[in-house]
């Protein structure tokens, strides 16, 4: 189904990039606007199915755009937001997976945009309630909670971090070609060593693991 998505870029190039690969693969795209005030304007308009925004926007240059999905957010708790970065920034990212974890969040530095089938598959992935988190982020994230890891195996580490980019057990699987039984086994120790409960709903698990590297 195609999504009706909001978008807030403060460059005329890469806004009109973005819209063009967006409807490319089929999507709507009502509004695509330069900044924070008016991506809350165009959110309340057209009520769209999520909202992608840039973090350093007009008028502040600060992370308008950010605050900007913050406050949607609190306005309408399900609205899934992506969110795109120039750079890497933490606290960007911990405050993001603020926000909760009852629909859609990601976080994509903008490099990924070139890479126009995993950046439209992400953008309907965020639509569709699930977490998506750019690898570049998740690999911060590890290095910033090492004690912990510590305790892992060196496989342990590389399942964790594809399962928190989003990565299903089955995708895990195929891409370290193993069997699905032996990613579950390296997923259930993983937890175990980290004192994380399995909750069952995938992007809920990767919020879990995110959330305790980051504390």
């Amino acid at each position: 189904m195609p999504l009706n998505i909001v978008l807030a870029e403060d460059s005329p190039l890469l806004r009109d990039g973005l819209v063009s690969v967006l409807t490319r693969v089929g999507h709507q795209v009502p509004a695509a606007v330069g900044d924070a005030d008016a991506l809350i304007a165009a959110a309340h308009e057209h009520d769209p199915d999520i909202v992608i925004t840039d973090v350093r926007m007009p008028p502040g240059n600060a992370d308008d755009g950010l605050r900007a999905a913050v406050a949607l957010r609190e306005h309408r708790p399900t609205l899934p937001i992506l969110v795109l970065s120039q750079y890497i920034e933490q606290s960007y990212a911990t405050h993001l997976l603020d926000l909760g974890s009852e629909t859609g969040i990601g976080y994509l530095l903008k490099d990924r945009v070139s890479a126009v089938t995993q950046f439209a598959s992400a953008v309907e992935e965020v639509a569709a309630g699930a977490t998506v988190m750019d690898p570049e982020v998740v690999r911060q994230l590890l290095r910033r909670r090492q004690d912990p890891l510590r305790r892992l195996t060196p496989r342990e580490r590389e399942v964790l971090s594809l399962m928190a980019e989003g990565r299903t057990n089955g995708e895990i699987a195929r891409g370290l070609y193993v069997t699905e039984a032996a990613v579950n086994k390296h997923v259930s120790s993983i937890l175990q060593k980290l004192d994380l409960r399995l909750d069952g709903q995938g992007h809920r698990r990767v919020l879990a693991v995110l959330a305790y590297l980051r504390a």
